[in-house]
């Protein structure tokens, strides 16, 4: 199977590829401007931002992949699936994500570190547990300031560190509360943080990654 990847930024490809590589042949394409408009630019118009994401999507739908996999939550967001012309899958890691997350009962922390993602991921997840009929899961959305702009220049191994730190810190301040990173640039310093804490520390890779192994077969039916 050839997965067609949507992602916002490049560090993206590697969280992708070693966590799932094995499991399909990954082609990854790459916007990081979109996501900086949208984040610094207030008075960009979502219309035209749509547009775009559509337009990708039906790009990559003629690129001889199989599936297309949309990694970032802002994209996912702003998605409309009318505005498609591929009937190929597209699927959402956020989906297998959120489907974790409606599984918890306790209050539990959503941590997030691009403001511009959190009102459409907390509405698609919110939509996403009343169409399983399921209340909205109990979760306090918490950002991490002044932090989103180091993966966007490149700075991984800052970036990492500070999210790191703060879920360590929060986890001191509260050790029963159940915490979760929301965006896939968030993984590797999640799982670092869990190691060292010795806790769960839920985030959309490992979702996707589980996902990818009980969904394999349908979609290597799908293309017989």
């Amino acid at each position: 199977m050839k997965v067609g990847c949507l992602h916002a930024h490049y560090s993206n490809i590697e969280y992708i590829q070693d966590a799932m590589g094995s499991k399909a042949e990954f082609v990854h394409y790459v916007d990081p401007g979109l996501m900086n408009r949208l984040t610094h630019d207030t008075s960009f118009d979502l219309t035209k931002a749509k547009a775009k994401v559509a337009d990708q999507i039906n790009w990559m739908a003629q690129s001889g992949v199989d599936a297309i996999l949309i990694t970032c939550t802002n994209y996912i967001a702003l998605l409309e699936e009318e505005d498609l012309v591929t009937s190929i899958p597209v699927i959402k890691i956020d989906e297998p994500f959120f489907n974790e997350i409606c599984k918890i009962t306790q209050p539990q922390v959503l941590l997030f570190t691009n403001p511009a993602t959190v009102e459409g991921t907390m509405k698609r997840l919110n939509d996403y547990a009343v169409s399983r009929g399921q209340l909205p899961p109990d979760i306090e959305v918490c950002i991490i300031d002044n932090t989103f702009d180091f993966i966007m220049q490149g700075k991984k191994n800052r970036y990492s560190e500070e999210i790191s730190t703060y879920i360590k810190n929060l986890h001191q301040s509260d050790p029963g509360k159940k915490i979760s990173v929301a965006q896939l640039s968030m993984a590797e310093a999640a799982k670092r943080a869990a190691e060292e804490l010795q806790v769960t520390i839920g985030n959309p890779l490992e979702s996707l990654a589980a996902f990818f192994s009980s969904e394999e077969i349908y979609y290597e039916e799908a293309q017989e």
